[in-house]
């Protein structure tokens, strides 16, 4: 007699549901994982732009101090700029021949001129230029036209008198030049446009 050993236990028509069970627990669990992934994927995406968002306002505050910092004077010297005309003013009012007949002026003069100077050097170091207008084309965004001028041989709109000196802050108009520009024939006209 042979004795045949069986080797598989299991009914043989169990095998389909079993086979099925696992085929509906892996499209469970594929599903599952497509969730998760796009789920990923939108977080991933809103990571990004969260970090986009947060480098855009870094960027922005790190512009607007820097501009505070440049710009933060400027009230302070539009204020100043009035001692500098005043001190122009008062080198201009004494004529060379007062200036070396009487020494006391002159030695009164000179200090002005000094202080002068270190206003304006201190003008430098804070980013305040002159707008240099004299001979230039009238531009409305660094000229005030207070007049024209007839017969001065220039071109009409040319700046031909500076009644008051423009400056810049960083290149930014801090106050704009008060001036007097040469009038055109007739038909002439001063070009405003920039």
């Amino acid at each position: 007699m042979t004795d045949t050993i069986n080797t598989h236990d299991s009914d043989p028509s169990a095998e389909p549901a079993a086979q099925a069970g696992t085929t509906e627990a892996g499209a469970e669990a594929a599903a599952r994982v497509a969730q998760l992934e796009a789920e990923v994927a939108s977080l991933k995406d809103q990571m990004l732009r969260t970090l986009a968002e947060t480098e855009n306002v870094r960027r922005r505050a790190e512009r607007e101090r820097e501009d505070t910092a440049k710009y933060a004077v400027a009230k302070f010297a539009k204020e100043l700029l009035a001692v500098a005309d005043n001190l122009r003013r008062a080198v201009e009012a004494v004529g060379e021949d007062v200036r070396a007949e009487n020494q006391a002026v002159g030695n009164l003069l000179t200090g002005v001129e000094a202080t002068e100077r270190q206003l304006i050097a201190a003008f430098d170091r804070a980013g305040i230029a002159k707008v240099e207008a004299l001979g230039t084309p009238a531009d409305p965004n660094f000229h005030q036209i207070m007049m024209e001028i007839e017969n001065t041989g220039k071109p009409a709109g040319t700046v031909v008198q500076v009644l008051q000196a423009g400056y810049t802050i960083h290149g930014r108009l801090l106050r704009e030049a008060i001036v007097g520009v040469a009038k055109g024939d007739v038909g002439g006209h001063v070009n405003t446009s920039a």
